[in-house]
């Protein structure tokens, strides 16, 4: 079963600590990453920094994903109609996949100025025992679990190169 989640951590470089344990839980055999991303939004910064994984070169494009997602939580201005109808165009377009547009708006009022959030995409994880390598880190986890039916669409609508 693949899983669409996403860690929040309260500082700006949480998520890239946590990029290196997800990366060591991998080549453990713990989880297998399908493609992953990191936002990190300094204190004083306008917007976050973004940082894909390029992950999609082994197991097929998320790129688009990400772009999608991240332009309309993060970089549309951030004016309440904007926003709102930013996060409602990507709703559409991920619904079929299961991530729902209350899970759009979370993440977008989550993951603020100060904070950072890494965005997964895996399969054959256990997120319990994932979870325990993240104690102490200051975390939220906002998960969808997919179906494979779900993955399908997802790869159809954002490419599977």
């Amino acid at each position: 079963m693949t899983a669409f989640t996403v860690w929040k951590f309260e500082t700006p470089d949480g998520a890239v600590h946590a990029d290196s344990l997800i990366e060591d839980a991998a080549s453990q055999g713990l989880i297998k990453i399908l493609d992953h991303a990191v936002v990190s939004w300094p204190v004083g910064q306008k917007r976050p920094d973004t940082d894909h994984g390029h992950d999609a070169m082994r197991h097929g494009s998320w790129g688009a994903l990400w772009g999608l997602m991240f332009g309309a939580l993060f970089f549309v201005p951030l004016v309440g109609a904007a926003v709102g109808a930013a996060i409602g165009a990507v709703a559409k377009v991920t619904q079929g996949v299961g991530i729902t547009k209350e899970q759009l708006e979370t993440i977008r009022s989550t993951v603020t100025e100060g904070t950072s959030a890494l965005f997964l995409v895996t399969e054959q994880g256990d997120l319990d025992r994932l979870g325990e390598r993240f104690h102490g880190t200051h975390m939220k986890l906002v998960d969808t679990n997919l179906t494979d039916a779900e993955q399908k669409v997802m790869l159809e609508t954002f490419g599977d190169h």
